[in-house]
């Protein structure tokens, strides 16, 4: 697939974030994108041809990588990247919305089309709980398939067809491990930039009603 179309994505989405949401956008551009392209696809392009059981035995060496590797790591990460950043494309939607609507009446009906305020806050405080939640949900994922957030070096099989408990070992475990710890260290820190964001915005808006209604009292 091309990245380029997440990379206008979250270009565009830079636009419209707030300080924090800005820091989210560079994280997942810079240290989960671009590692991901460079250099995590390559670590396991080749992972099915580099296992290897101790045994001949047909099929054996086909089933015991479909059991300890279910679904391929690189397939995961690229389905939580695109997951992670559908939510931005809403915010996005919701802005050219806006843009449209004051073409449409051809007059001036928001301070900036692409200010957080309105509906549209209400639009991003739901893209950032999204993209929490597919973060959460990947790393549980990731979690249950392969039984934590680790690369063994050797695993033992005694799945059919195979005769008897048989040896198989997995290619460049350590390296597979680092940026494993790397890209999970990286999701979990989207995550608390999203909930900063979150709990930012939603204080500043209360503030903003609280501040509204004490300037009605007073008046």
């Amino acid at each position: 697939m091309s990245w380029g179309f997440l990379r206008d994505l979250l270009s565009g989405v830079n636009k419209y974030s707030t300080g924090i949401g800005r820091i989210w956008v560079a994280v997942v551009f810079i240290f989960r994108l671009l590692v991901y392209v460079a250099a995590a696809e390559n670590i396991w392009k080749y992972e099915y041809d580099e296992f290897e059981c101790n045994i001949r035995q047909p099929g054996c060496e086909n089933v015991c990588f479909d059991h300890f590797f279910p679904v391929s790591h690189i397939r995961l990460w690229a389905l939580q990247l695109i997951m992670v950043s559908t939510p931005s494309l809403v915010v996005v939607f919701h802005v050219a919305y806006r843009e449209n609507r004051e073409k449409h009446h051809n007059q001036k009906l928001y301070t900036s089309p692409g200010k957080i305020d309105g509906g549209l806050l209400c639009t991003y405080l739901i893209s950032l709980i999204l993209k929490t939640g597919f973060e959460i949900v990947f790393l549980v994922l990731f979690y249950k398939l392969y039984n934590g957030f680790q690369v063994p070096r050797l695993v033992k099989c005694d799945i059919r067809p195979c005769p008897n408990t048989v040896d198989c070992y997995i290619s460049k475990p350590t390296e597979k491990m680092i940026f494993l710890c790397f890209l999970v260290a990286t999701s979990c820190l989207c995550i608390v930039l999203n909930l900063g964001e979150l709990s930012y915005l939603i204080f500043k808006y209360s503030i903003k009603c609280y501040l509204k209604r004490y300037i009605k009292k007073r008046q």
